[in-house]
């Protein structure tokens, strides 16, 4: 059996191996969506359930639910547990999204991971109406992964939804939703409500459902859905919370109440009120998975450890020194608002210039209105997704918040970034420890400039 935690155990593979299994997994559409389950089931019934083979957390939410599972599974491993985390999308490599005890698997179990699993998804894709698509692969991919290794549990986080996302296959013990806002609209609905259905799919019978704090019209399909299907729900504001926050160097320390009991001076690597509230998210997750509760309290100081030792890449990540950059991956107005607070809270910048690159699809004008009044000037560009909105259309809409002269246009990432260093440098010789570059708009925006600045 291969060892749970030796990933070099596995036939070797090479670079160029690893090369062609990505560029075959390209293949299928990046991007290409379709959202039914029966594919996924097959695919899995042929390889034996894996997913079958350990317990579950998964999350769902519109903004925080990569966060918070790199924090589910933190403390986790903080408490002995051989942890699998699967998420979504990456930032440099498709390996990010299947980890085992918190680190990327590597180039050979990748590769002979998907030697194991194309055979029958090929037999899948000969059978079906529709391939499956680069996600549902990827998902099985991440399922049999954690059986073969195998895991204590698995900290899954869904694509896009949940009723209908290939993840909901679980049917998890643990189901923890996120704060939910208006993003993906043309799949999920225009309203809050109907997003919150979708969801809300991804509770089944019997579980512990874990809420962030939620507007009242993303509340009451959540809480039909526990009623509907005798889920157990735990809320924040109700049963967990923040107690307390303090900014600290390097992120903030927290006294959180959680369903067994309070955890004070808990340090938090992290910024902003948002990782504040999916730090509570994920203590009362990891406290109902192990079953903490009114009698029981988790270890404080395993706790402790757990979050001490949490990263989020590309979440207000700072790359560079005088001048400060950071990288956040905030795409919808909800989770660029609370890039913001955390912005003004946190941060004493003289002076702030961003860089802006969105999708096309994406409220591009409701991140330039929340961007206006603590960016000093804007460069925007475009990032490398092809469904990327074209630098000019952003620069239209951003001159319109901004005023033209408060905004440059770069044709590449690079430009961007060179343009935005130099605009935060002028003027202000000798005082660049209070000067800052933000880069944001899109996942895909912070991987393009992650890949520059970190080399």
């Amino acid at each position: 059996m291969t060892d749970r935690t030796d990933q070099t155990s596995r036939p070797g593979a090479g670079r160029g191996e690893f090369a062609a299994v990505d560029a075959e997994l390209a293949a299928r559409g990046f991007t290409r969506m379709h959202f039914e389950l029966d594919r996924i089931e097959m695919l899995l019934d042929l390889l034996g359930s894996p997913q079958r083979a350990y317990p579950s957390i998964h999350l769902t939410g519109t903004n925080g639910k990569t966060s918070t599972a790199r924090m589910i599974d933190s403390l986790l491993r903080a408490f002995g547990l051989h942890t699998g985390r699967y998420t979504s999308p990456h930032l440099e490599t498709v390996r990010e999204r299947i980890s085992l005890d918190g680190e990327p698997v590597d180039e050979a179990r990748f590769v002979a991971t998907y030697r194991e699993v194309k055979p029958l998804a090929d037999l899948v894709d000969q059978r079906s109406a529709e391939p499956l698509t680069y996600f549902d692969l990827t998902t099985a991919l991440a399922f049999a992964t954690f059986a073969d290794a195998p895991v204590d549990v698995a900290v899954v986080e869904v694509g896009l939804g949940g009723a209908e996302d290939a993840t909901n296959v679980l049917q998890a013990g643990v189901a923890v939703l996120t704060p939910i806002g208006l993003d993906h609209t043309e799949w999920l609905g225009d309203t809050l409500e109907d997003i919150a259905l979708h969801k809300a799919g991804i509770i089944h019978s019997g579980a512990t459902v874990i809420a962030a704090a939620q507007e009242e019209e993303a509340a009451r399909p959540i809480l039909e859905r526990c009623a509907e299907v005798g889920a157990t729900v735990a809320r924040e504001g109700a049963e967990f919370g923040v107690l307390r926050r303090a900014v600290a160097v390097g992120g903030q320390v927290l006294t959180l109440q959680g369903l067994g009991g309070v955890y004070d001076e808990v340090f938090l690597p992290l910024h902003g009120a948002h990782q504040a509230q999916n730090a509570a998210v994920a203590l009362a997750a990891v406290e109902a998975f192990l079953g903490a509760g009114a009698k029981r309290q988790l270890d404080v100081e395993a706790v402790r450890e757990g979050f001490a030792a949490t990263s989020s890449p590309g979440r207000l990540e700072k790359v560079r020194n005088a001048p400060t950059v950071l990288l956040d991956g905030a795409h919808n107005p909800h989770g660029m608002a609370a890039t913001v607070t955390a912005l003004q809270e946190e941060f004493a910048f003289s002076k702030l210039v961003g860089v802006l690159a969105v999708l096309g699809d994406k409220d591009a004008a409701g991140l330039l209105e929340l961007l206006e009044p603590v960016l000093d000037s804007l460069v925007v560009t475009r990032n490398s997704s092809p469904r990327a909105m074209p630098a000019e259309e952003l620069a239209e809409l951003a001159r319109e918040v901004f005023g033209p002269d408060r905004v440059q246009v770069a044709d590449s990432m690079p430009d961007a970034i060179e343009a935005a260093v130099a605009e935060a440098e002028y003027d202000v010789p000798g005082e660049l420890a209070g000067v800052g570059v933000l880069v944001t708009g899109s996942v895909v925006t912070v991987a393009d400039a992650r890949r520059l600045l970190k080399r």
